[in-house]
């Protein structure tokens, strides 16, 4: 896309918080050039916190941003539907702490999106292109990013379990490849995890309609899987939303080995810190660039 883009109409949504397990609503509007995804607490006096690095707070089981004290909770999915569906600028008001999680995926707000359509502003859109190799790594977890002329994913994931083991995928992603192949994978957890889990506070909204449980041999939900590396695809999900947290469109080649929040949002701060690791392109000059590349 050449220009910015917003949504052509406002649309709403209702549902509870994964983890909190508070009720919320969101609408989501239009926003003018270069104001990029904000959240806007309705509930305290219109509060606003951009969707940006510089607000990460939590980044254990799920991506939270926090500004001044105000946290909104669980925005990976909301997020990385609003980057690989190419909407650069709205506001997102919601009414409490957590962003709804509706189905576990991302595929209730591809549709939400889809409903409210699409503005395009004669700004023209500048993407963040990774301009050499960066990479975090910790006990035997990994994530790189390359530089590429569009937004290259692979993502390899492991878990003990029958049904799951290592799986990987690879993709470039754009709006259609996101809506068919990575919107529509659920958030997944294991049974033998519950109780823990509950004990830190989270998962209190989980439900069978809103995530994937899986016991020692199978999966508890009674309409299974979506896709038999639904757990991988859901991991590009995530991917995908803590990443958006550069603020532009991503040009680069993201390679995750078993990375998690908490290692995505370091590789956003150690790009973000370093002007050096990237340049700021339109459309245009990546177009006369690739051009010139293919000729010579």
């Amino acid at each position: 896309m050449r220009f910015e883009t917003t949504v052509l109409r406002a649309v709403e949504a209702q549902g509870v918080g994964l983890h909190h397990g508070v009720p919320a609503w969101i609408r989501i509007t239009p926003a003018p050039p270069s104001t990029g995804i904000v959240f806007v607490r309705t509930d305290l006096d219109r509060f606003q916190i951009p969707a940006s690095w510089r607000y990460v707070a939590r980044v254990s089981y799920a991506t939270s941003l926090m500004r001044q004290g105000v946290l909104i909770s669980t925005t990976e999915h909301l997020l990385s539907v609003f980057y690989s569906m190419g909407i650069d600028n709205a506001y997102v008001e919601i009414d409490n702490l957590e962003v709804p999680i509706l189905d576990g995926s991302g595929e209730p707000f591809v549709k939400l999106l889809q409903d409210a359509g699409l503005r395009t502003y004669r700004r023209r859109k500048r993407y963040l292109r990774v301009r050499r190799p960066v990479s975090v790594e910790a006990q035997g977890k990994r994530i790189t990013i390359l530089p590429a002329d569009s937004f290259l994913l692979a993502c390899d994931i492991f878990f003990n379990h029958p049904l799951v083991g290592r799986q990987s995928i690879e993709m470039e992603v754009t709006p259609e490849s996101y809506a068919a192949e990575i919107a529509p994978a659920r958030t997944f957890g294991f049974s033998w995890e519950l109780d823990a889990m509950r004990d830190m506070g989270l998962i209190r909204g989980a439900t069978l309609d809103n995530a994937v449980c899986f016991d020692s041999t199978g999966v508890l939900n009674r309409g299974g899987l979506r896709y038999w590396d639904e757990c991988c695809r859901h991991k590009a999900l995530d991917l995908i939303g803590d990443l958006a947290l550069v603020g532009k469109p991503l040009l680069g080649e993201v390679i995750a080995e078993r990375a998690g929040h908490a290692m995505h949002t370091a590789l956003v701060a150690r790009i973000m810190s370093d002007p050096s690791l990237y340049e700021l392109i339109t459309f245009d000059q990546l177009a006369t660039r690739v051009a010139h590349a293919l000729v010579s």
